[in-house]
């Protein structure tokens, strides 16, 4: 019955099943998982663990290994209250990275994770070949035309204000399911106008939510389908998972695969997550389930 369901809806809302990178077709007929590499000293889980190249390089190694489809890099952390570092030192930290990550292994897929233009042009200049932008291009007007002349891939972030004050913001009189569809649908126009066809949506878990919210989200994730981009779910280690469970960041791997199921169920596509390994194993038994006569 749900397979029914699931092919019903593709015919309807003709869900996207490619992402074109740099000209090769990333195919989204089954879910993909990006590997979290932070090359910043403070970071919510991995702060200062990668934060040189060799160490970088070595994790990415890993998650490669591990089956990464794509590695996404970030040089400031966007955690509540987390404070901006210049963009020419966010600008150092990465793309010494990515630069050195195109040399080793040539076909690996980055993205760029940032809300400001000047970092997203130099990483894609430096071998990058999608942008993951937290603000949804808010934060940098100049952030939809840079990615929409680069003709790369968009994953557009729901977030209301900044890294340092989102969380002052989690008043939706409408609802955030409400809100946060209503939200991509305006970024969807803006971007298409900017030239950007390739578009991801991310609710964005943690970034302005109250606890409540955020499993509203996940429980309602279905709803974003009508919106007809893939959906990329981001809850990994995050403390709506260990503040529910009485434990701590690294402590959250369970409780992060059982939720990343729960959003597979719901048409995630996409699973943003610090541990690679176990987010495969979660999309192989999700889609041997489905698959089940």
């Amino acid at each position: 019955m749900t397979d029914g369901i699931d092919a019903a809806e593709d015919r309807l809302f003709r869900r996207s099943r490619t992402l074109n990178v740099k000209g090769r077709l990333l195919s989204l007929e089954h879910p993909l998982v990006m590997g979290i590499l932070n090359a910043t000293p403070d970071s919510f889980y991995d702060g200062g663990k990668h934060d040189s190249v060799g160490s970088a390089m070595r994790q990415m190694q890993r998650m490669i290994e591990e089956g990464a489809d794509i590695i996404d890099v970030g040089g400031a952390s966007s955690r509540p209250g987390a404070e901006a570092p210049s963009e020419q030192e966010e600008i150092d930290r990465v793309t010494p990275v990515i630069q050195a990550a195109i040399e080793t292994w040539p076909d690996v897929i980055i993205s760029i994770d940032t809300y400001r233009s000047s970092v997203a042009q130099a990483a894609l200049e430096a071998g990058a070949s999608i942008v993951n932008d937290i603000s949804g291009g808010m934060l940098d007007e100049q952030m939809l035309s840079t990615v929409g002349q680069a003709k790369a891939p968009y994953i557009c972030m729901h977030m209301p204000g900044t890294p340092k004050d989102m969380q002052e913001n989690t008043d939706y009189p409408d609802g955030v399911v409400h809100r946060v569809f209503k939200y991509f649908s305006e970024r969807i126009a803006a971007c298409l106008e900017a030239g950007i066809h390739d578009i991801i949506l991310d609710p964005g878990f943690g970034f302005g939510k109250t606890m409540d919210q955020n499993y509203r989200l996940l429980r309602e994730l279905g709803h974003f389908r009508p919106l007809q981009r893939p959906i990329l779910m981001g809850v990994s280690r995050k403390s709506m998972i260990h503040r529910t469970l009485g434990t701590s960041a690294s402590e959250a791997l369970n409780g992060t695969t059982a939720l990343n199921m729960l959003g597979l169920e719901r048409g995630a596509y996409i699973l943003r997550v610090h541990d690679v390994k176990e987010a495969k194993e979660c999309i192989t038994l999700h889609q041997r389930m489905k698959s089940a006569p």
